[in-house]
């Protein structure tokens, strides 16, 4: 018979556990259900085994005592029956030492970094079985580790290439500066570009520690009472020399809202937003800052109307290193990572940031935060830390 492969994209133990008491009860019923077949099975087999030892001596031909014939037939019949369940069992030893020599390849294979491993289940998968959930959790392990390698791979190759181009600049115009006839003011340009890209890439290593802190579950998360409305309006302000510089129109309209937050990271989200609106704005556009309340929700909208983004870009706009345009150079200044780490920041306080855009409106990134944080003693995360 064909083995059933155990499928990918099976739930795991987070989603089955959210099914609630009565799948839970159901489940146990099951569980109860098969353990009284088997053995009502069981039962049934030595029944059959002692019938048929009584009846071989009966019909044998063979005329003993009472007592001696009923000994005779009930040793048959254990013998019959031990004998039955010792095949049996020899089967599904062989059968289940074939599985566990299956998963000890797998898990070797895991161990030497080979992440495509998917074990098959000799039958159906059923997920109150010990076998099925042990097979399960195997190839959900060795999936979730092959994705957590290609991002560790996507990585590495994207750093190494936003790394690279500022160094291959900053060599280049350092050869150049070595001419001794080099106009003085071509020479201040060359030290200009070499100071601009040191700066992109003390940038760069910023957001990426950045994001290696809040990526590690101890980065400092103290929310306290605060106004929104004026965070939003100073980082605005902050802002000012480069959208005056493009004359462009920035527009606030915040309602009056307090909210319960850390205000270092918040001012982190409210920069990059802004920031890149500015970037991606024409000259004497308008740039739009709303803030209102949606239930116990606080809704803040940053929209700018340049060049609207591709559909097919939006879903992954808030990934690491992730850029719209692919040719973007030194003159856009991005590495791809400020909106990731906005939307780091955005999901600790337990909300959400999300982007759309289209030719008639512009394009809109909008978060939405709770405006109370859970008490720390009841989600069991200490002072300090993010929640979970």
């Amino acid at each position: 018979m064909r083995p059933y492969a155990a499928e990918p994209g099976r739930e795991g133990a987070a989603e089955r556990s959210r099914r609630g008491p009565r799948a839970r009860r159901s489940g146990g019923r099951r569980i109860i259900n098969k353990r009284t077949s088997f053995m009502a099975t069981v039962v049934l087999w030595m029944a059959v085994c002692w019938t048929g030892s009584f009846y071989a001596v009966e019909h044998s031909g063979w005329t003993p005592a009472p007592l001696v014939g009923y000994l005779a037939a009930t040793s048959g019949g254990f013998l019959l029956f031990g004998l039955s369940m010792a095949i049996v069992g020899r089967f599904i030893q062989r059968h289940n030492i074939e599985l566990f020599k299956a998963i000890f390849d797998a898990l070797s294979r895991i161990s030497r970094g080979d992440f495509s491993v998917q074990v098959a289940l000799p039958r159906p998968y059923d997920e109150y079985d010990e076998f099925s959930r042990l097979v399960q959790g195997i190839n959900d392990m060795a999936a979730d580790l092959g994705r957590m390698e290609t991002m560790r791979q996507d990585f590495i190759s994207n750093v190494s290439h936003e790394i690279q181009s500022p160094l291959t600049s900053i060599r280049g115009f350092a050869r150049a500066l070595q001419d001794e006839q080099l106009p003085p003011e071509q020479r201040r340009r060359y030290l200009a570009i070499i100071e601009e890209e040191s700066e992109r890439l003390s940038r760069l290593s910023d957001h990426m520690l950045r994001l290696a802190s809040l990526d590690s579950e101890h980065h400092p998360f103290r929310p306290a009472r605060m106004r929104l409305d004026g965070q939003l309006r100073a980082a605005a302000l902050t802002l000012e020399p480069l959208w005056s510089a493009k004359e462009q129109e920035l527009e606030v309209q915040a309602d009056p809202l307090e909210i319960e937050a850390d205000e270092d990271l918040l001012r982190q989200v409210w920069t990059n937003l802004i920031h890149n609106a500015v970037k991606f704005s024409p000259e004497r556009e308008r740039i739009s800052i709303s803030l209102v309340r949606d239930g116990d929700e606080a809704v803040a909208e940053v929209a700018n109307t340049g060049a609207p983004i591709p559909r097919e870009s939006l879903p992954h706009l808030f990934e690491r290193f992730y850029k719209v345009d692919k040719s973007r150079t030194r003159e856009g200044g991005g590495s791809g990572l400020g909106l990731a780490i906005s939307r780091k920041i955005v999901e600790l306080h337990g909300g959400s940031i999300a982007a759309s855009s289209d030719e008639e409106a512009g394009t809109a990134l909008t978060v939405r935060l709770p405006l109370r944080q859970p008490p720390q003693g009841a989600s069991g995360v200490p002072d300090g830390h993010p929640p979970a």
